[in-house]
């Protein structure tokens, strides 16, 4: 089924084919989008927004497979922010890739060309699309898509005609039920996120790559979103979480590294809590993370081979599960109450909003505020530094440490995010297993690492405010 961008943009302009109201007032405005009340009431989460043939495409989905949701489908918003619902999927989609080479839009299981006209592809229906990335050795021709159940996909961009390649469950050995999330292609390899994580302390999730040969893991926490440039070193980004903190991995180089960032929730760790906590460019070459509730600014290059640049914007509690640039505003989708097949049922009309503003009113939102740490519960080991934690865009700070025996911690810091480090403090836990460290108010640098002087079982975490 196809519709020609004339014919869209002509029914866009008709009497009676909005797909929900549009407010606007202050600069601002939304759009509300519903799915069906009946036969059965699931979600209507705006799973992926893309600019593009002069519109503003986004697809919208149910909380599980085709089934068990109706109302679900693509969507073109005009410059005027008129919404139009072009086809009806009643799927759980949230991926988006533009491929160069093709001039293709690939985002849920439709494609759409440079002039508007798109087509959906019947044979992914029965997959959750949750990413889109870039081939590794026939990039002008072939794309990957990878499946929430774990399905790694291979399509060629000519004939729309896909095959699986791999089942991650399997050839990862996953006990846990996946849940896999965000994707992205760089530096010669593919890298996929699952945050199958349904019990506390669970090591089932995971963050794999690929190099066109073999399936590696690289950990077994939950994670979310993965991104890159194609350009500027391509430093590709990894999200994700443990009991202790916010996972953040950065692959410089072909070597990765891994940093920490405060919670701002503990609403947002249970897999499905978390749709989707994305990595975009929203301002061009400047990155926005979100991640467990709170945005960061982030800088897409590594300078010295570092990551620097990282600062909290603002701490929030909406399910944002992608955002972009449309027309100068910052639209944000959304996944607002709803039924969720009857499991709230003080909730009736599947239904989310589209909310468009400016990047800077995120400014505006919830003070930086959140804990975490380097260790929880983990066996510490005499001279090995913690991996470095975010300690800057915060006004009050405070470190908590136990301990199973005596132990004396090296508090040290990186003011300078280029892995130069000073020893600032030392908290020393006595037999009764606790020490503390309030840092002063106008105290600040971009990291900070413990590293215990002694073997012990150790959790530290950091609260700012």
């Amino acid at each position: 089924m196809a519709l020609t961008r004339r014919a869209m943009l002509a029914s866009l302009a008709g009497a009676g084919h909005a797909a929900g109201q549009t407010v606007k007032s202050s600069g601002q405005a939304t759009i509300g989008f519903k799915a069906d009340t009946m036969p059965q009431r699931s979600e209507c989460g705006i799973g992926a927004l893309m600019p593009w043939a002069d519109v503003l495409w986004a697809v919208t989905y149910n909380s599980h497979k085709k089934g068990t949701g109706y109302g679900l489908g693509l969507y073109a918003i005009s410059e005027n922010l008129d919404a139009q619902r072009l086809h009806v999927h009643d799927g759980t989609h949230a991926n988006r890739l533009i491929h160069r080479e093709s001039n293709q839009c690939f985002i849920g299981p439709y494609v759409i060309d440079a002039k508007g006209n798109w087509k959906h592809i019947p044979a992914l229906d029965n997959y959750r699309l949750t990413s889109t990335m870039r081939h590794l050795t026939d990039g002008a021709n072939r794309i990957y898509y990878q499946g929430m159940e774990g399905e790694f996909i291979e399509m060629d961009v000519s004939d729309h005609k896909p095959r699986v390649l791999t089942d991650l469950v399997k050839e990862m050995k996953l006990a846990a039920r996946p849940h896999f999330k965000g994707g992205y292609t760089a530096q010669g390899r593919v890298v996929v996120a699952n945050n199958g994580f349904y019990a506390f302390g669970e090591d089932q999730a995971g963050l794999f790559e690929y190099d066109g040969k073999a399936w590696k893991k690289l950990s077994g926490k939950p994670h979310m979103d993965v991104a890159a440039r194609q350009d500027m070193g391509a430093v590709l980004f990894a999200t994700g979480w443990d009991e202790a903190s916010v996972l953040l991995w950065a692959l410089v180089k072909g070597e990765w590294q891994r940093y920490r960032l405060p919670k701002a929730t503990q609403a947002m760790s249970h897999a499905w809590q978390t749709e989707w906590m994305r990595i975009r460019e929203v301002e061009t070459e400047h990155y926005l993370m979100d991640i467990q509730g709170m945005f960061y600014e982030l800088q897409p290059l590594a300078f010295e081979n570092r990551i620097w640049g990282v600062k909290p914007v603002c701490q929030h509690l909406r399910i944002i599960p992608d955002f972009c640039a449309f027309r100068g505003l910052f639209a944000v989708g959304g996944n607002q109450t709803t039924p969720n097949r009857d499991n709230n049922a003080l909730s009736g009309q599947p239904q989310s909003g589209l909310w468009f503003g400016k990047t800077d009113d995120l400014w505006s939102w919830g003070k930086p505020q959140g804990w975490g740490g380097p260790y929880w519960k983990t066996a510490v080991r005499k001279g090995a530094p913690s991996d470095p934690f975010l300690l800057t865009g915060f006004v009050h700070k405070m470190l908590h440490i136990t301990t199973d025996k005596a132990a004396v911690f090296d508090v040290e810091i990186d003011f300078m995010g280029n892995g130069t480090w000073h020893k600032y403090e030392q908290v020393k836990v006595g037999a009764e297993g606790y020490g503390k460290h309030l840092f002063p108010d106008a105290f600040s640098a971009q990291w900070v690492r413990l590293t215990a002087q002694n073997d012990c079982t150790a959790t530290a975490m950091f609260y700012f405010v």
